[in-house]
């Protein structure tokens, strides 16, 4: 599995390993989803510093953690950030919606 997901108290933790490409976006979409539904989190944390690659499938992954957090009226952050995933990001210009850090 992609991504390793910690829980503690309404804190959720994401940890995102290998590649985010269109073949591993739909299940770490599936697991953020299923995770934010079950512990219904305050903050959710994505942490990508063991991916290795990601294209326009990460920029959709992030969208949609953001979304859900919203719908459960949570916070997202993205921390650890790979110089080339943050390239893919900032080119998307997801740093206007999305913290970073």
């Amino acid at each position: 599995m992609p991504v390793t997901c910690m829980e503690e108290k309404r804190r959720l933790t994401a940890l995102v390993s290998g590649e985010l490409d269109h073949h591993a976006a739909r299940a770490v979409m599936e697991e953020l989803d299923r995770r934010i539904d079950q512990a219904q989190p305050r903050e959710l944390t994505l942490d990508l510093g063991g991916l290795t690659f990601t294209d326009s499938s990460g920029i959709a992954v992030l969208l949609r953690a953001q979304r859900r957090m919203g719908q459960v009226r949570g916070a997202m952050r993205v921390v650890n950030t790979p110089e080339q995933a943050g390239k893919v990001f900032r080119a998307a210009g997801l740093e206007r919606m999305i913290r970073f850090e």
